[in-house]
């Protein structure tokens, strides 16, 4: 039971003063007032407190631009494309010229149940982003999967800009080579540049760096020394370092997965994946581009970078592998030079360069004197004794 209810009772209905009420429980006459004129006009509905909301919301938004913002949340999610407040505030601004704020649609897509909470593991602050300055100064490269309608897997390879995220060359195969990428690598280069430096993985087919000195170069490797191009490669078990391209795949399948007609082929995969590129580059704006712009007018944007060097005198210097502890011989890490050290943590009073050297202890063996007639073996005949076999002579 409330308290407005009980002290209504008691004013009401047991006939107290209203005086003697508000001490009786610790308020104010004034508010006992109040819950009596609110019981006798409004009945029943006097015993719930009154919402604190209030009357007028000069900041809030009319209802026209609510439903358009959750409309176009549902068109863009069933298309396959980005969803979130940024996109929708762009959308808001450039197709409908209404000016909403990203916190304002985000509170709003929260109250209709639209926002799936999804805690970070990792703030995104917490990690070092890098750009290129200008176009073709590094190009990303990687390849992902996706399953055709009868469940054949293919594999599509991704050449993507570093500095407008304009995707240079997206092509769709039943399995990446070596090859391949050196023929897609040439592709690109004829339609747009050679770039200064490209950036992959550690996979096979872009170098041969962990391959432990077997093979030497591979394709795309002699195709970048010929073209004086430099080549960089993440750090194994980092791919963030490659996250520009690892997130336009994420956006690329996503959009895959919407379309309403799956590929049967690769050639239909294509298709689809042309369509994708036009939408990218032309109509889609980017997040991480300045003023929300497309790809393709951040790449047209400023003058392209070339290769500042030559790599004629480079050589195939393949990567050692890094020793493991998997318990096989050929894994294990050498023994270290010094096993036993008489004194693991050095002395702070005696650096290492000024420690006086300590007299080396020779150990001493305790020898036993010898005795002045030596006991003879049990089974050997003592001298001047005849032995227990022999006979003397008489």
């Amino acid at each position: 039971m409330s308290k407005a209810r009980v002290v209504i009772t008691a004013v009401v209905v047991e006939g107290r003063s209203q005086a003697e009420v508000a001490r009786a429980y610790g308020v104010s006459k004034g508010w006992v007032s109040k819950l009596v004129a609110r019981y006798r006009s409004e009945g029943e509905a006097a015993f719930e407190p009154r919402s604190r909301r209030p009357h007028i919301s000069p900041s809030a938004i009319d209802a026209d631009t609510v439903e358009l913002i959750v409309r176009l949340r549902k068109e863009l999610a069933e298309q396959g494309l980005d969803a979130g407040p940024d996109t929708i505030a762009w959308h808001l601004a450039h197709h409908h010229g209404r000016t909403v704020s990203r916190a304002t649609i985000s509170r709003y897509l929260t109250r209709r149940g639209l926002v799936v909470p999804e805690p970070k593991k990792r703030p995104r602050s917490s990690y070092i982003r890098f750009q290129a300055a200008l176009p073709n100064e590094t190009w990303q490269a990687d390849f992902t999967h996706y399953r055709l309608a009868d469940g054949t897997d293919t594999e599509i390879l991704s050449w993507l800009d570093d500095h407008s995220r304009y995707a240079l060359s997206v092509t769709a195969h039943a399995r990446v080579t070596g090859p391949i990428v050196r023929d897609t690598f040439r592709t690109a280069v004829a339609g747009h540049g050679v770039p200064a430096s490209t950036l992959t993985d550690n996979g096979m087919v872009f170098t041969t760096r962990l391959a432990g000195g077997r093979g030497g170069r591979n394709a795309l490797e002699h195709e970048l020394r010929r073209l004086h191009v430099r080549q960089k490669n993440s750090t194994p078990h980092h791919p963030t370092t490659c996250g520009k391209v690892e997130r336009f795949q994420q956006t690329m399948k996503n959009w895959l997965r919407a379309q309403p007609g799956q590929p049967a082929t690769l050639a239909d995969l294509q298709a689809l994946l042309d369509r994708f590129c036009d939408a990218y580059h032309h109509h889609r704006p980017h997040r991480s581009l300045p003023h929300r712009a497309t790809p393709a007018a951040v790449y047209a944007a400023s003058p392209k970078a070339l290769p500042d060097g030559s790599r004629d005198a480079d050589t195939h210097a393949p990567r050692p592998p890094r020793p493991l502890r998997c318990g096989h011989p050929a894994h294990e890490r050498p023994a270290a030079p010094h096993r036993h050290r008489t004194n693991p943590r050095p002395n702070p009073r005696h650096p290492p360069d000024r420690r006086p050297a300590r007299p080396r202890r020779q150990r001493r063996h305790r020898r036993t004197p010898a005795r002045a007639d030596p006991r003879p073996h049990p089974r050997l005949p003592t001298p001047g004794k005849p032995h227990q076999d022999e006979t003397p002579e008489p």
